[in-house]
């Protein structure tokens, strides 16, 4: 009997702690939850319902890191914050002149933006979509794009935190906010040479790898040219002709274009209506998707085989290898001072002439290696840039007509694509301005987001020192969209990351919104200069084959690549010309 008792009593002890847990974890709410640490401080959970904030090597102190230390309040008092920084760089032309034309003046500003931009970027970085906290995989597993913020916790009451619906929106209801209507242009004249510019340059980085899952890329973190040369030694070994250091091509018209894919068989995604005799063989394998892509597929293989010959002369002795090999880095060198010389001085509408020159850091402490970012992928989704029809020529394609038409390139020619490229204006990335073709990409990218757990697009704007939005008329800059928007989120703190980035309101004289600028801006300088390349080490004319070879990397330009590449020079820029009377000589205002 007291056996039965003692048996009794221990299942009862058994039954009530069990009860006790249930309790305990249905009542229990991640408190990091609500992400209370500010400037950049860890949440660390205590228990079930404390926690701390660790401010350590923030400049920040304080139960949530809200206080800054005594130097660091009169630095942040005497810094312009990021809206008057905009404004002074977009205006004052006059006095961006003379700074323009001081040496030592323009070096100063360079190197400080420069260091700025790359002091928000954690290196090595803290988080991956794996973990919501620091882990050894986040500095070793290059598999995974890095995360600027941790996922929101799994035990969260709402997806976005505590903020929001328990359950997110329908993805299909974005459409509305999404598809174009009506084609609009972009507001800095930005033309269509520059849309696919940013499609052919950020393909080379931004690979995601689906079939682990979105947070997982198969890139190499940075710009290694591998658009051009393809991912790996073998995909560059069947696009090599292993004579004099040059990759394979043919001639069409007289003009050089990359080889059919059947003489370079790389991998290729093409659809099965394709025909085999324009089927080309390319560094990436969407490439062979739009005509734009292969224009530049095909330009740089003209430049790489054109710097091949004039570095054979200046180096009779070298063999096949050492030819391609240095000329690859030359490529390296080239693109980085030409996405810094014109893209992105496009991209800002900077009055201050940006210009590339890894000396500008050398003596200071930075970090040579880079990590992709999983936000900066999905921030960089600009689709709305691509208008409906191509214009060539007189000869007008419809998004149907153009995709997987490598055809059209080689029939049109190198001069007479680029002249119509420049001369058609992209569309604005805002709402309502995404092409329907692509539109299932802007959907997919919110599930993904959704996927990956990325915190609410208020908390990227606290993390990059800019005031939250703290209505939603004021994230959109309009009342229909926000009245809209409000009834689908409730709170403007759980409006997710890539809807905010389409939605927000453009800065002014900007193509882009504020976030989109502060978020994407540090990642490209930290991908840009922290190219090997740019280390003391590597930049010296002896990386590139002597001054003969330096000097390709130092003097090169859009302009430079295209000229002197194929016949004739039409104007190349990334805006659309002016006409004598101001307004912009393009083909899509007549569409």
């Amino acid at each position: 009997m007291a056996s039965n008792s003692y048996r009794n009593r221990g299942i009862l002890r058994i039954v009530f702690l069990f009860t006790v847990i249930c309790k305990i974890g249905a009542e229990y709410n991640n408190p990091c939850c609500s992400f209370p640490c500010e400037n950049r401080g860890v949440c660390l959970t205590q228990g079930f319902k404390e926690y701390t904030c660790d401010c350590a090597n923030t400049g920040y102190y304080g139960d949530h890191c809200e206080i800054p230390t005594f130097w660091l309040r009169i630095k942040l008092w005497l810094k312009p914050g990021p809206y008057t920084t905009h404004y002074l760089l977009t205006n004052f032309q006059w006095m961006w002149n003379i700074i323009n034309n001081t040496s030592f003046m323009r070096n100063f500003i360079m190197r400080s933006v420069y260091l700025v931009r790359n002091s928000v970027i954690d290196s090595p970085p803290l988080f991956t979509s794996g973990h919501e906290y620091v882990t050894w995989e986040s500095a070793a597993n290059l598999s995974y794009y890095a995360r600027t913020l941790p996922p929101v916790p799994r035990d969260c009451p709402t997806p976005m935190g505590v903020k929001g619906p328990k359950t997110l929106p329908d993805v299909e209801l974005f459409r509305k906010f999404f598809v174009r209507t009506k084609f609009k242009p972009d507001t800095i004249n930005t033309n269509v040479l520059f849309a696919f510019f940013a499609q052919h340059f950020s393909h080379m980085f931004f690979k995601t790898d689906l079939k682990k899952g979105p947070g997982f890329q198969w890139g190499g973190h940075g710009i290694d040219v591998s658009h051009i040369y393809g991912p790996d030694v073998a995909s560059s070994n069947k696009l090599r002709t292993f004579q004099d250091g040059k990759l394979k091509y043919q001639m069409v018209n007289g003009e050089m274009w990359p080889p059919l894919l059947k003489d370079a068989p790389v991998t290729m995604t093409y659809p099965p209506n394709v025909k085999p005799e324009d089927k080309l063989g390319l560094g990436h394998e969407f490439f062979g998707m739009l005509p734009g892509l292969v224009v530049f597929s095909a330009i740089w293989l003209r430049e790489h085989n054109r710097v091949c010959d004039v570095m054979r002369i200046e180096h009779p002795e070298w063999t096949d290898e050492q030819l391609f090999q240095t000329t690859r880095l030359i490529i390296i060198g080239q693109t980085i001072n030409i996405v810094i010389r014109d893209y992105v001085q496009h991209l800002s509408n900077y009055n201050l002439q940006l210009f590339f020159n890894p000396e500008l850091l050398f003596g200071y402490p930075f970090q040579y290696q880079n990590r992709i970012t999983v936000e900066f992928n999905h921030l960089y989704h600009w689709h709305p840039l691509m208008p409906d029809d191509l214009e060539i020529n007189g000869t007008k394609y419809t998004a149907q007509q153009y995709v997987f038409n490598a055809e059209m390139p080689l029939k049109h020619g190198m001069k007479e694509m680029v002249d119509s490229f420049v001369k058609q204006r992209a569309g604005s990335v805002e709402p309502n301005n995404h092409p329907e073709n692509t539109i299932h990409v802007a959907l997919e990218t919110i599930k993904h987001g959704r996927e990956l757990r990325m915190q609410p697009f208020n908390n990227y704007r606290k993390r990059f020192n800019l005031p939250v939005y703290k209505t939603f008329e004021e994230l959109t800059g309009e009342k229909v969209l926000a009245t809209e928007l409000e009834q689908l989120y409730g709170d403007v703190d759980a409006v997710e990351f890539y809807v905010g980035i389409l939605l927000e309101r453009h800065v002014n004289g900007g193509m882009l919104g504020q976030t989109v600028i502060e978020l994407g801006g540090p990642n490209s300088v930290k991908g840009l200069m922290s190219n090997p390349i740019c280390s003391p080490l590597y930049w010296r004319s002896s990386t590139f084959g002597g001054d003969v070879g330096f000097n390709l990397v130092k003097d090169s330009t859009l302009q430079k690549l295209f000229c002197m590449n194929m016949n004739g020079c039409p104007r190349i820029a990334f805006s659309v010309p002016l006409n004598d009377d101001g307004k912009t000589d393009s083909m899509q205002d007549e569409l």
